[in-house]
């Protein structure tokens, strides 16, 4: 697995949570360059674009999450996270971090209630 995401779960709205997704093995050097993304896939839905950062961390999110999710990286970490605040029922979703070519993480689940 080159992609491992986790901390998902069950949260009430205006609640938070921060996802991770490590790439332990890829080596440093791979991972650096790479701008890392966060998708998510409703049912029913397409999957889409939540945010990215690219390897000089400049960051871009959809719409919806602005003022709200915040996508940072850890290079040292081979790790990107995806703070996630004041969350609404309509981020229910699985979120997936992608390094923008080959490689998809398995997902994590984050269900908001109302």
């Amino acid at each position: 697995v080159q992609l491992q995401a986790s901390g998902g779960g069950l949260v009430e709205a205006g609640g938070s949570l921060r996802l991770s997704c490590k790439a332990p093995r890829m080596i440093t050097s791979t991972f650096n360059p790479k701008a890392m993304a966060w998708y998510r896939q409703a049912p029913g839905k397409e999957r889409e674009l939540v945010a990215l950062i690219t390897s000089t961390f400049s960051t871009n999110y959809t719409d919806s999450v602005k003022g709200r999710f915040t996508i940072s990286r850890d290079n040292s970490k081979k790790t990107v996270y995806l703070q996630m605040n004041n969350l609404k029922p309509e981020d229910t979703a699985v979120y997936l971090c992608h390094d923008g070519g080959n490689y998809w993480g398995q997902g994590t689940l984050v269900t908001v209630s109302s």
